[in-house]
């Protein structure tokens, strides 16, 4: 089976993951031009009274007479269906960057399904805000950047957002075009509360309290804590590979706790791609996971990465050594490499007014 590859891209652009869409929303028309920020805010009470009754319940995990191993099994499970599979591979790859695709349709569903047991909200909304944040990541558009603080883009987002990231039909239609035309998205948007709702109580009637602190509590905000640090962490510490407008990185912790997700930087100059794990030992099993179900024909049309050939620079350089002349295509980490402003690009497929460049931005770092 052919694979498709890509460039790399500028992250700050709105839209891989809409030129990804192009043969289904080719009318898609999207400005990526910051609007206006408004420094109104409001607390999203909902959200936040079901996240501190999640935290309260996983406290309830420090009386040993809820520990159990078989407990402390479905903890892992439940992080890893519900944010290994449901938010890494469904919400992030799938939906937003649409990296691969399901054979047959429903199964998309299916793994949405997942996705909403996180209690992170319904896909399109969830789609919404992460293409949002792509389209202006660290700007100050961002929906989460840490140049509000890190405890600002770990969580504080979601709590108090700005009104300019209300989901409203217009926010949700702006962003997730392509989803907000599928009924059955529409549905899972409206009614994603119930799904963790109906864990528990299935956890609760089968396990008793241990299955639902250890398995539904305990599993639900590890899962939320590990997914959140992409936002924070891996734009604060680890190691860039390329060089994108913002200041995203790779943090081995990270992708060790979201199935490769840590991996960022790398996500940041390949946003479609359905690997994000570019180096040999960046593993990344979000990805191997896509490649297993590809082996049945379930998954296809996986994106991959087109690593660009460019003139290694050799550490000497600096100290005022010359370049050697072969190509690579394996860029190496940086740890101190800089954050280098680069220009938008233009994607084929999807209009932004007032922007010249096109091709690609994201270059390989120290080189």
């Amino acid at each position: 089976m052919s694979k498709a590859t890509i460039s790399p891209t500028s992250p700050s652009i709105l839209s891989p993951h809409l030129a990804s869409l192009s043969s289904a929303t080719n009318d898609v028309n999207i400005s990526s031009a910051p609007s206006p920020q408004s420094t109104s805010q409001y607390i999203a009470w909902a959200p936040l009274a079901w996240m501190a009754a999640l935290h309260l319940g996983a406290l309830l995990a420090l009386n040993p007479a809820y520990f159990s191993w078989s407990g402390l099994a479905l903890a892992f499970f439940t992080h890893w269906i519900a944010g290994g599979i449901g938010i890494c591979m469904g919400y992030h790859r799938l939906l937003t960057h649409r990296s691969f695709a399901t054979r047959p349709k429903w199964l998309e569903y299916v793994i949405t399904g997942f996705g909403c047991l996180a209690s992170e909200g319904g896909p399109i909304s969830w789609v919404a805000d992460h293409r949002r944040h792509h389209a202006h990541s660290d700007e100050e558009d961002d929906t989460h950047s840490p140049n509000r603080g890190f405890g600002w883009a770990h969580m504080f987002w979601w709590m108090t957002p700005d009104i300019t990231s209300r989901h409203t039909p217009d926010y949700l239609k702006r962003w997730a075009p392509d989803l907000c035309k599928d009924p059955v998205m529409r549905v899972f948007n409206s009614i994603h509360f119930l799904f963790p709702l109906m864990y528990a109580w299935i956890l609760y009637s089968l396990g008793g309290m241990s299955w639902l602190v250890w398995g539904f509590f305990v599993g639900t905000v590890s899962l939320l804590h590990s997914t959140w640090l992409v936002n924070s962490a891996t734009h604060v510490w680890g190691y860039r590979n390329y060089e994108t407008r913002d200041r995203s990185t790779n943090l081995w912790w990270v992708a060790l706790l979201t199935y490769g997700e840590g991996w960022h930087n790398n996500h940041h100059a390949f946003q479609t791609s359905a690997r994000h794990g570019i180096r040999r030992w960046e593993i990344d099993p979000t990805y191997l996971t896509i490649r297993f179900f590809e082996a049945f024909g379930i998954f296809h049309s996986i994106k991959h990465p087109k690593l660009t050939r460019a003139k290694a620079v050799a550490n000497e350089t600096a100290k005022g050594g010359t370049a050697p002349a072969s190509a690579s295509n394996d860029p190496k980490p940086n740890r101190s490499a800089p954050i280098i402003t680069l220009p938008h690009v233009t994607l084929p497929h999807v209009t932004v007014p007032n922007l010249t460049t096109t091709g690609s931005d994201a270059k390989p770092v120290g080189v």
